[in-house]
């Protein structure tokens, strides 16, 4: 592995278990390059370190508990891959759901681009529809 850009996913992957939003903010200025780009679902009308930093406000308002366990790491020359599970439960509005209690599980998988020590382009595969059919967004 890459030893490098593996150091950099865990950094980020750290700050994202402790669930505090500054803390996560913090990772994503220091391992993120500014004009990352997406290849995954983001809010629209954002790019860049404020899509993902508006990503984690929603999710940690609707899912205040997530946890987002690595299944596997893979890192070859400049670009690291990862599977994960994620898991939590709907206590905050979603997508203009209301909170339901429900505990939802589903799967997400991630390819990161690195360059000069900053992911510079992910590419990214999430479940929605099992997130959203768990919470009764979708049947």
């Amino acid at each position: 592995m890459n030893d490098d850009n593996t150091k950099v996913f865990i950094r980020i992957h750290q700050a994202i278990e402790t669930r505090d939003q500054a803390a996560i903010e913090k990772a994503i200025d220091e391992v993120i390059a500014p004009d990352v780009i997406f290849h995954a679902p983001m809010p629209s009308g954002m790019s860049g370190v404020q899509a993902m930093k508006n990503v984690w406000i929603v999710l940690l308002r609707a899912f205040p508990d997530i946890r987002v366990t690595i299944e596997d790491i893979i890192a070859e020359g400049d670009k690291v891959a990862y599977r994960s599970r994620v898991t939590g439960t709907h206590l905050g509005e979603y997508r203009g759901a209301e909170p339901t209690g429900r505990r939802v599980a589903y799967d997400e998988m991630f390819i990161v681009r690195y360059a000069d020590g900053l992911a510079a382009e992910i590419w990214g595969v999430v479940d929605v529809y099992a997130q959203l059919r768990q919470i009764g967004l979708a049947e």
